[in-house]
């Protein structure tokens, strides 16, 4: 879709204003219509101090927000970067939950410096790889999405382990635009329309940056030093909004490229219509919410709501969107040798029988020190450590195994479970098991789960295909997907129903509760679906050469594509089950195997699955004995090691 006016952004803005006028004014038109006000009105109180601060509060955060994707997109040249895909938003976030629980006072006058710290501390990080890139947009976004997953792991473990204190946490980082008076938004207003300014003033040299780095400099623009200034008016406006409303990422990067479909080309075009737009999708989504208050949860967080509306959207416009800047999956330099594949597998199986030994054996006493156990009590503590053990292992090969088919199948090193969704969809499927089914047992938790995968990888390359599976084209569609899947468990989390709790704490990946029949259950799943694994690695070495050579060498292009497929949702929903959505083993396990040496399919498959078996036994043993007596769940624990062994692979292969 090619439009040379802006009929097309305008006409998107007019649509989104004026649908969130008439939800809007569906609720208080009743109100203002009475007669008279006569003494103490609750309806008039309520409309003046709450919904129409709230409905301000919206439109600027959503301007705000879209203008910070759109600099973002522009000074990097990266159509998926916004606050949330560059670990902004994450950073903020984790910095107000480390204040309250360290200082709360900081939150009574230094909120904003509080959120703008975290924040910048967070792009630092993520821009500091990208340089050794070049800012490329693949660096850029996989760093970014790393530091997102380890803040997000850092302040989910901090909420579970003050649950007292940080419950009401959770609706809030979700992104809730509820006030109580005018004062949070005419505080924000000024911010934000200073920063906005701001960015005005960057207009002409971000219109010469489209010339690239040569053709800007001979024009006297310092490339440099307009990069960090946009970037540092992109942070600064998403931490204002998450200081003041928490984290509503999605319109970050949904709106620039509403506004880029719709016709607007140039950085001044683009940046005024993103800033719009996003304007206009945040106050639609939140007059809705105002429409079903009474017949829902009034809680219920914005921010949720808007990627339930933004996330179809996003996928339905997804193969019209033209983008001049390539996310190119970058050739990886040569992995470091140290031995033969043989020697390095058998010293991997070495290692692995070596942690679980260490899970099983060794840990804290009675007396909160650490020994290894007494074989006097091995009939009493095995039986309660085996299977964990085991589950997490099985758990740990499966995500291994399935990023590496997605990896390989997609030619895309960023590819992964987490990544695409597809542990997001596997929590879906469970979601809706826990809701329909009374109480699932693991074969119907299983068949949810798979289901769910399934239903995400579809959609995915559904969207994607018209591209040849782009990159940028599937990265865009698992975030979109991935933010839908949480948007959904975030409202059923706000509902109040006592299942979201539940819900939650399995989503955190604890294996707690899993039992000796369920351990075994999982572990029988691993090895057939490994095995099958095994059988197709001939097609795991042909298809990273493209599909002219692929087929050129008997490989069923179409069947190839499927089975592969399904075999990775079947890996991710039958993985998730035990450790949750958020692991990070299928994104990490692969890249690891891949630099010890082991490049052909049979070799790194057997490598990732012994790797990501030992990561996420060891984050289970690490989760259940680094804060005894009490436990953080595994996939949490394996998410904040994970984090930061990839930066430094990162930075190592830059």
């Amino acid at each position: 879709m090619s439009l040379t006016s802006h009929a097309g952004p305008s006409l998107v803005t007019v649509l989104l204003v004026g649908l969130g006028v008439l939800l809007a004014w569906h609720g208080i038109a009743p109100i203002l219509a009475r007669p008279e006000l006569q003494g103490y009105d609750a309806d008039y109180v309520v409309l003046y101090n709450a919904t129409l601060p709230r409905l301000a509060m919206a439109l600027i955060c959503g301007g705000a927000l879209a203008l910070s994707g759109a600099l973002f997109q522009q000074v990097l040249r990266n159509p998926l970067a916004s606050p949330t895909t560059l670990g902004v938003s994450a950073g903020a976030n984790l910095a107000i939950v480390l204040a309250l629980l360290l200082s709360p006072g900081l939150i009574g006058w230094g909120r904003d410096l509080v959120a703008l710290v975290g924040s910048t501390l967070a792009a630092c990080l993520v821009l500091l790889m990208g340089l050794r890139r070049g800012f490329s947009p693949f660096s850029l976004v996989m760093a970014g999405l790393v530091v997102s997953l380890w803040c997000g792991a850092l302040s989910s473990v901090l909420v579970l382990l003050n649950e007292r204190y940080l419950v009401s946490l959770f609706i809030w980082g979700a992104g809730s635009l509820s006030q109580q008076s005018w004062t949070p938004t005419l505080s924000l207003l000024p911010k934000v329309g200073l920063a906005a300014v701001a960015s005005a003033l960057l207009l002409r040299p971000l219109a010469l940056i489209e010339l690239g780095e040569a053709g800007a400099t001979a024009l006297g623009v310092k490339t440099s030093h307009l990069r960090a200034m946009a970037i540092a008016l992109a942070v600064l406006l998403a931490a204002f909004v998450t200081s003041a409303v928490g984290v509503i990422g999605f319109i970050g990067l949904v709106a620039p490229t509403l506004a880029r479909l719709t016709g607007a080309r140039r950085s001044g075009a683009l940046l005024f219509w993103s800033t719009l737009i996003g304007a206009g999708l945040l106050f639609f989504a939140d007059s809705a919410l105002l429409l079903l208050a009474d017949k829902v949860n009034d809680m219920l967080p914005t921010g949720a709501v808007t990627a339930l509306f933004g996330s179809p959207l996003l996928l339905v416009l997804l193969p019209l969107l033209k983008t001049r800047h390539r996310v190119m999956v970058e050739r990886a330099l040569r992995p470091r040798q140290i031995g033969s594949p043989g020697r390095v597998l058998l010293l991997g199986f070495i290692g692995a029988m070596a942690v679980v030994a260490l899970a099983l054996l060794f840990g804290r006493s009675v007396t909160g020190g650490w020994a290894f156990l007494s074989p006097s009590l091995y009939g009493d503590i095995l039986p309660l450590r085996f299977p964990r053990v085991l589950a997490a292992f099985a758990s740990g090969a499966m995500l291994a195994a399935a990023g590496l088919i997605l990896q390989r199948l997609t030619g895309n090193e960023m590819a992964s479970p987490e990544v695409l969704g597809i542990s997001a969809g596997a929590t879906l499927g469970v979601t809706i098991a826990v809701f329909v089914v009374a109480d699932p047992n693991l074969g119907e938790q299983l068949g949810f789960a798979a289901t769910g995968s399934l239903a995400v990888l579809a959609i995915i390359f559904l969207f994607a295909a018209r591209s040849g599976l782009a990159p940028e084209r599937v990265l865009l569609a698992g975030i979109a997907l991935s933010a839908m899947v949480d948007a959904v468990v975030g409202v059923l989390a706000a509902s109040g129903d006592p299942r979201a709790s539940f819900l939650m704490r399995w989503m955190s990946g604890s294996t707690y509760n899993v039992t000796m029949t369920g351990a075994v259950s999982v572990a029988v799943i691993a090895v057939i679906l490994l095995f099958a694994a095994g059988l197709l690695r001939r097609w795991l070495d042909l298809l990273p050469l493209g599909p002219s050579a692929a087929g050129a060498l008997g490989v069923p292009l179409a069947s190839a594509r499927l089975l592969l497929l399904l075999l990775a949702g079947a890996l991710s929903g039958a993985a998730t089950l035990t450790v949750g959505p958020l692991s990070f083993v299928g994104l990490m396990a692969p890249h690891l195997a891949r630099e010890v040496g082991l490049t052909r399919a049979g070799p790194q498959t057997i490598g990732a699955v012994l790797i990501g078996g030992m990561l996420m036994t060891m984050a289970d043993f690490l989760g259940r004995t680094i804060v005894h007596p009490y436990e953080i769940a595994a996939g949490l624990v394996s998410a904040l090691i994970g984090a930061p062994v990839l930066i430094l692979l990162m930075r190592r292969r830059a």
